[in-house]
C-alpha cells in the first residue's frame, strides 16, 4: 500500500514534537510518527533555558512552561556532605532576556505542553509506528513504515525530518556517519525525595558535591522532588545496579535521607555528531545529529533550537515560497555551533569528573572559594548567562546572514528591550523592526512585499534609524544602520522574503 504525505517526521521526542509544531505555525500538517508505544514517563532531560522559553514564546507557550516548572533560585558547591558555598542565579539574565533564569522542568512534561500545542492544529503522534527504510529522489522520498507487527507501509513524502534520538534509523538509512566517542564512565540517574539538602531559610538549590572521590549533582524538580546525578562506584555492574545498592554510601557521605526514588537508570555518556545534517531532502535534528555531555543542560535545548532553526525555512521550501538553497543554511548555522558544543561540555566534564590530583585540587579548593566570587561580577554574570542559556548562539557566518549597525549584526538573536519588540515574533513569517519613526520610503517597500513593520525605541547601543529585517525564527537576517531600498530589495528577492497571514487552522 502507498501512501502520500508532504513531510515525515521521525521522532516525537522534544526535538520532533516541536519541529512539527514550526511546521504547523507556517502552515504544514506533518505525519509525525515514533517508534515508540506511547509517550514516555520518563523524566529525562531537565533543564529548559531561556532562549528555548523565547522560542516558545512565539508559540505563546512560555508562561505555561514557566507556570509547570520551577525557577532556579541559587547553586551551591557541597564538599564533604556540607554546603560550603552558594551563588544567587534566580536572576542571573536581567536586561538579557524576557526569561532571566533558568527553569527545571522533566523532558515528559515538556512533551506533553508540546503535544498539547499540536492538538490544536489537529495533528496526533502516530506511536508504534517504525521507520524500516528510505530512499531519496530528485522529488521525494520513499519511506517504508510498520505499526506494531502489521503489514509494511510504503509512503511518499517531499521531505524527512530525523529527529529519532542517538540511534536514530533515519541516520542509519541514509548511511551518514557518527563520529566521536563514549566516556569510560557509566553514571546513575534517580529521581527521588530527598532530605538534607535545603539551605538556610528552606531555600532548594541546584547543588554540586565536588567531593574527591565522587560527583554528584543534586536539581530540585516541580513537587518538591530532587534528581540525583552521580558516578556509578567501581565493581557495580550497570546492568545489575539498583539505587538500593548505592544508596548507604550516599547518604552517608552527603548526609541526606532518600525518602522515595521514582525512576533509576544507569547511562554512558557519548560525544558525536554526525558528519552531516543534510542529505538531499532527508535531514538530521537532535541527538539524531549531535550528543554529548550533560554539563550545562545543554542537550533537550540545542535538540529544539534545530527545530526552529529549521522549521521556517523547510515550511517554506517545501510550499514552494523559497528556494531549495534555503535548506543548506540549516546545516551551515547548526553544524559548527554543535561541534563547539560538544567541543565545550567535553572540557566541562573532564573536568568534573576525573580522578586526577590536580582536577581534583580545582574541584575541591579552588571551586568553591572563587566561583562565587565571580558570580557576584555583573560582566562574569551576564556572560555565564549567554553561554548556558544559549542567548549568546549567533550566525555570522551565514549565507542569511547581512550588514552591520552598531554592535548589531545580521545573524545575531534579535537584541532584547524592556519595550515589547519580541511580540511581533509571535506572527509567522519575516518582520520589520525600525528603531525609532520610519521614513516614508522604508513604509512603501515594507506595504509592498508586505511585511509586517513594527516601531520600537532604540535600546541601549542601538542608533535610531536602524532597520532590523528579523527571520522567521527570531534571528537578523538583514541590518542596515538606515534603510537602502535597493539593498532590501536585493536581500528579499534572493531568499523570497515575504510576510505570512496567520494560520486560520489552528484551535487553541
Amino acid at each position: 500500500m502507498q501512501t502520500a504525505t508532504p513531510l515525515l517526521v521521525a521522532g516525537a521526542g522534544p526535538t520532533g514534537l516541536l519541529l512539527a509544531l514550526e511546521l504547523c505555525r507556517h502552515g504544514l500538517r506533518p505525519r509525525l510518527v515514533d517508534a515508540a508505544p506511547g509517550p514516555s514517563p520518563l523524566s529525562r532531560a531537565l533543564v529548559v533555558h531561556a532562549r528555548t522559553l523565547e522560542l516558545l514564546d512565539r508559540h505563546g507557550l512560555a508562561h505555561a512552561f514557566v507556570g509547570r516548572g520551577e525557577v532556579l533560585r541559587a547553586a551551591g558547591l557541597r564538599l564533604h556532605g556540607r554546603l560550603r558555598a552558594v551563588a544567587p542565579v534566580g536572576r542571573i539574565g536581567t536586561g538579557l532576556s524576557p526569561f532571566p533564569f533558568l527553569l527545571t522542568l522533566s523532558q515528559d512534561q515538556t512533551e506533553q505542553l508540546l503535544r498539547e500545542a499540536l492538538a490544536g492544529y489537529g495533528v496526533a503522534v502516530e506511536w508504534g509506528t517504525r521507520l524500516l527504510g528510505l530512499s531519496t529522489e530528485a522529488d521525494g522520498v520513499t519511506v517504508q513504515l510498520q505499526r506494531g507487527a502489521g503489514a509494511v507501509e510504503t509512503a511518499r513524502t517531499g521531505y524527512v525530518a530525523g529527529c529519532d534520538g542517538a540511534h536514530s534509523a533515519v541516520r542509519h538509512a541514509l548511511g551518514v556517519g557518527f563520529p566521536g566517542g563514549t566516556y569510560e564512565q557509566v553514571f546513575f540517574v534517580a529521581d527521588t525525595v530527598t532530605e538534607g539538602l535545603d539551605a538556610p531559610g528552606g531555600a532548594r538549590l541546584l547543588q554540586i558535591s565536588l567531593d574527591e572521590r565522587q560527583f554528584s549533582a543534586f536539581f530540585p524538580m516541580p513537587q518538591g522532588c530532587t534528581r540525583i546525578i552521580g558516578l556509578l562506584p567501581p565493581g557495580v555492574a550497570p546492568a545489575e545496579a539498583s539505587f538500593e545498592q548505592l544508596r548507604p554510601a550516599l547518604e552517608q557521605l552527603e548526609r541526606i535521607r532518600v525518602r522515595e526514588v521514582s525512576w533509576f537508570s544507569t547511562y554512558k555518556v557519548h560525544h558525536r555528531v554526525a558528519e552531516a545534517f543534510r542529505r538531499g531532502r532527508v535531514l538530521l535534528l537532535g541527538d539524531a545529529a549531535h550528543v554529548h555531555s550533560p554539563a550545562g543542560g545543554q542537550g533537550m535545548n540545542t535538540g529544539l533550537g534545530d527545530a526552529v532553526n529549521l522549521g521556517w525555512k523547510l515550511a517554506a521550501v517545501a510550499e514552494g515560497q523559497a528556494p531549495e538553497r534555503l535548506l543548506d543554511t540549516y546545516a551551515a548555522e547548526r553544524l559548527p555551533f554543535a561541534r563547539q558544543l560538544v567541543a565545550t561540555t567535553d572540557r566541562a566534564f573532564t573536568g568534573a569528573t576525573s580522578g586526577s590530583a590536580w582536577a581534583s585540587w580545582v574541584r575541591t579548593q579552588l571551586v568553591p572559594r572563587v566561583l562565587p566570587w565571580l558570580l557576584r561580577v555583573p560582566a562574569l554574570r551576564r556572560l555565564l548567562f549567554r553561554i548556558l542559556s544559549q542567548t549568546g548562539i549567533h550566525y555570522p557566518d551565514s549565507p542569511l546572514s547581512q550588514g552591520r549597525a552598531g554592535r548589531a549584526r545580521g545573524g545575531d538573536r534579535l537584541p532584547w528591550a524592556p519595550e515589547p519588540r519580541y511580540e511581533p515574533l509571535r506572527q509567522p513569517g519575516w518582520q520589520l523592526l525600525s528603531l525609532g519613526k520610519p521614513t516614508a520610503a522604508l513604509r512603501t517597500w515594507a506595504a509592498r512585499q508586505p511585511l509586517p513593520l513594527t516601531v520600537v525605541p532604540p535600546g541601549q547601543g542601538e542608533a535610531a534609524g536602524t532597520i532590523y529585517l528579523v527571520r522567521p525564527d527570531g534571528y537578523l537576517g538583514l541590518v542596515a544602520p538606515r534603510f537602502d531600498e535597493p539593498q532590501f530589495s536585493a536581500y528579499a528577492a534572493e531568499w523570497n522574503v515575504r510576510g505570512m497571514v496567520p494560520d486560520a487552522g489552528f484551535q487553541p
